[in-house]
C-alpha cells in the first residue's frame, strides 16, 4: 500500500481536526444554550399556568363554557404571543385553544410529561408534546382543573411557541453575520494552535536530521568522526530523505577515502617513476659523457662496452616508458580485447623460448608440464603472451643461480588453470595483497632490471579478460601465481 506524502498528512490531520472541533463546538453551544434557556423560561413561568386557573372564574370553579375560556385564551395570546393556551381532558384529549384552522396537527397529547412537572418542579426543563407539529416538544406550564374535587383537564400552556420561534428565527437571521464571525475567529484560533501542533509533530525529524548534519558539517562530512542518526525509517519522504542523505554521505565518505588513498598512490607513483628514470638516464648519461670526453684516451673494446651499457640502459629506459604508458591506457579504460580461438600450448613454448636464454645466463631452468600442452582456448592472444611474459620474467628475478621455473597447465571442469611457480626467494606473508600494486618491490627481491609495473599490468589485462590471479608463496622456498582461461569446446 502506498504510504501518504506529508502533505497529505498535514492536510487530512487540519481538515479532520477542524471539522471535528467546529461540529463539537457548535452542538454543544446549542445544546447548551437552548437546554439554559428554556430551564430559565420554564421556572420563570412555572406558575403560570396555576395563577391563571385560581384568578380566572371560567377556569376555577371548573370549565363549563368552552366558547368563552377559548376567547379568553384568544385574549391571553395577544397579551402574551409567546404563550399558546390549550385546555386537554384527563386522557389528553384537546377541548379547546386558540389557533386558525390547521394550526393544531395534533389531538391529544402525552400526559407523562404534565404529570412529571407536577410531580417534580424543581426538573426543569421538561419537555411536553407540541399541539402544532407532529413530533416536536416544548416547554410548558400546567395546572389542573377541578370540577368539585372532580379531576376535569389540565391547563396546558405553551412557552415560548409558533410565534415566539418566527420572531426568534427573524432575530437570529440578523445575528448570522455576527455569529459567523464569531465563529471564523474561533475556527483562525482552533487552525492555528492545531497546525504548530502538527507542523511540530510532522517536521520534528527535520528537526533531528538538521541537527545531525550540521554535527557532520562540523565534523568536516568525515563520517569516521561522526556518524548519522538512522533511528528514522518510515516509508515517507523524511524516512527516504533520511536514507538518501545517509547514503550520500556514506558514498562522499568512501569517495573521499578513494581520493586520499589515489592520491597517496600517485605521489608514490611519481616517487617511484621518478626513481627509476632517474637510475638508468643517470647511467647513460655517465657512459656517454665517459665516451665524449676528449683526453679518455679508451680504445676501441672500451667504447664498445661502454656503449653497450648505454644501449642496455636506453633499453630499459624504454621498456620502462612503454609499460608506463600501457599501465595508463589500462587503467584509463582505453584497452580493448581481441578475442580468437588458439593453441595455449603453442603460447607458452612460444614465451618459454623467448625468455630461455635469459633464464640460462642465469642458471635457472625452465619447463612447461605437461610437455605436450594441448589446450584451446578463446582469448586475446596477445595480451595473454604479455601476461605470461611478465610472470616468467618475474619468476627469473626472484629466482637465484640453480633455481627451476614451471609453467604448469590443469584443467578443471571447463576452466583451465595456468600457474608459473618458481623456487626463488619467496614472498613475506604481509606481502602478499599489495604486490599487484605498480612500483612495489618485495623487501627480499633480487632486483634484475625490474620496473615494479609487470605483475600490475598483467592484473590489469587478466581483468579485461574476465579471468581472475591469485598467488601463493612460501618464505624461502618459492612462489606460484595461478590464473583461469575460459577452455574451448570441443567441436
Amino acid at each position: 500500500m502506498k504510504s501518504m506524502t506529508l502533505y497529505q498528512k498535514l492536510a487530512w490531520s487540519l481538515v479532520l481536526i477542524f471539522s471535528l472541533l467546529c461540529t463539537l463546538v457548535l452542538n454543544w453551544s446549542k445544546q447548551l444554550e437552548q437546554s439554559s434557556v428554556h430551564h430559565a423560561q420554564q421556572n420563570l413561568h412555572l406558575q403560570l399556568a396555576e395563577h391563571l386557573v385560581h384568578d380566572n372564574p371560567l377556569i376555577q370553579q371548573g370549565v363549563y363554557d368552552y366558547d368563552a375560556l377559548e376567547n379568553l385564551f384568544h385574549t391571553l395570546m395577544i397579551l402574551g404571543p409567546a404563550f399558546e393556551f390549550y385546555f386537554v381532558d384527563s386522557e389528553g384529549h384537546l377541548l379547546t385553544y386558540s389557533a386558525k384552522p390547521g394550526q393544531v396537527v395534533r389531538q391529544q397529547i402525552n400526559l407523562t410529561p404534565i404529570q412529571q412537572l407536577l410531580d417534580n418542579p424543581t426538573a426543569t426543563p421538561i419537555y411536553g408534546d407540541d399541539p402544532r407539529s407532529k413530533d416536536g416538544v416544548k416547554i410548558f406550564s400546567t395546572a389542573p382543573v377541578y370540577n368539585q374535587q372532580q379531576l376535569q383537564g389540565y391547563l396546558y400552556v405553551i412557552i415560548g411557541g409558533q410565534a415566539y420561534d418566527t420572531t426568534l428565527k427573524n432575530i437570529k437571521a440578523n445575528d448570522n453575520l455576527w455569529l459567523a464571525a464569531m465563529w471564523f475567529v474561533a475556527a483562525l484560533v482552533a487552525l492555528f494552535i492545531a497546525m504548530l501542533l502538527l507542523f511540530r509533530f510532522f517536521t520534528l525529524p527535520l528537526k533531528k536530521l538538521n541537527k545531525e548534519l550540521n554535527k557532520i558539517e562540523a565534523a568536516n562530512y568525515s563520517l569516521t568522526k561522526m556518524s548519522l542518526d538512522s533511528s528514522y525509517t518510515a516509508h515517507d519522504e523524511i524516512g527516504n530523505l533520511s536514507k538518501g542523505v545517509n547514503a550520500m554521505l556514506a558514498r562522499i565518505d568512501e569517495q573521499f577515502q578513494s581520493l586520499q588513498q589515489a592520491d597517496k598512490q600517485r605521489r608514490e607513483l611519481l616517487t617511484h617513476l621518478s626513481h627509476d628514470l632517474r637510475t638508468p638516464l643517470s647511467s647513460l648519461h655517465g657512459f656517454l659523457e665517459v665516451i665524449n670526453k676528449p683526453d679518455s684516451h679508451l680504445n676501441e673494446p672500451e667504447q664498445r662496452h661502454y656503449l653497450n651499457l648505454a644501449m642496455d640502459n636506453c633499453q630499459q629506459l624504454k621498456q620502462l616508458i612503454e609499460q608506463i604508458f600501457e599501465l595508463a591506457n589500462l587503467e584509463c579504460g582505453q584497452v580493448k580485447i581481441q578475442s580468437e580461438t588458439f593453441n595455449l600450448g603453442e603460447l607458452i613454448y612460444d614465451c618459454v623460448a623467448k625468455l630461455a636464454l635469459t633464464a640460462q645466463s642465469a642458471g635457472i631452468s625452465l619447463k612447461v608440464i605437461p610437455e605436450i600442452c594441448d589446450f584451446t582456448v578463446t582469448a586475446d592472444i596477445a595480451k595473454l603472451e604479455r601476461v605470461l611474459t611478465n610472470l616468467i620474467e618475474n619468476a627469473v628475478r626472484h629466482t637465484p643461480n640453480g633455481g627451476e621455473i614451471a609453467v604448469k597447465v590443469s584443467q578443471q571442469s571447463d576452466q583451465l588453470y595456468v600457474a608459473v611457480s618458481d623456487t626463488g626467494v619467496g614472498i613475506h606473508e604481509d606481502e602478499l595483497n599489495a604486490i599487484f600494486e605498480p612500483h612495489y618491490q618485495a623487501r627480499n627481491s633480487i632486483k634484475r632490471g625490474s620496473t615494479g609495473l609487470g605483475l600490475a599490468i598483467s592484473k590489469q589485462l587478466l581483468t579485461l579478460m574476465d579471468s581472475e590471479i591469485n598467488v601463493k608463496s612460501t618464505l624461502g622456498k618459492g612462489s606460484e601465481f595461478r590464473f583461469n582461461l575460459a577452455m574451448q569446446a570441443s567441436a
